[in-house]
């Protein structure tokens, strides 16, 4: 299915969040995530389903003074 990562369009096998950010080869534990625009908590990202089009947003924590 396509998805829209970070505003790229992807084609992507991954029935949950949780499944994409595996996919991606990411962190779980240190990426912030958001569903068309809806922050999703990483205790709910194996539950949520994603659907061809959805926009995902995934961010990094940054540091510098």
């Amino acid at each position: 299915m396509t998805l829209i990562i970070n505003g790229e369009a992807r084609d992507v096998a991954a029935p949950s969040l949780a499944a994409l950010l595996e996919a991606l080869e990411l962190d779980a534990a240190v990426v912030a995530t958001a569903v068309n625009g809806r922050f999703v908590r990483r205790a709910d990202r194996m539950v949520t389903l994603l659907a061809e089009g959805d926009a995902i947003e995934i961010l990094a924590p940054m540091q510098g003074g």
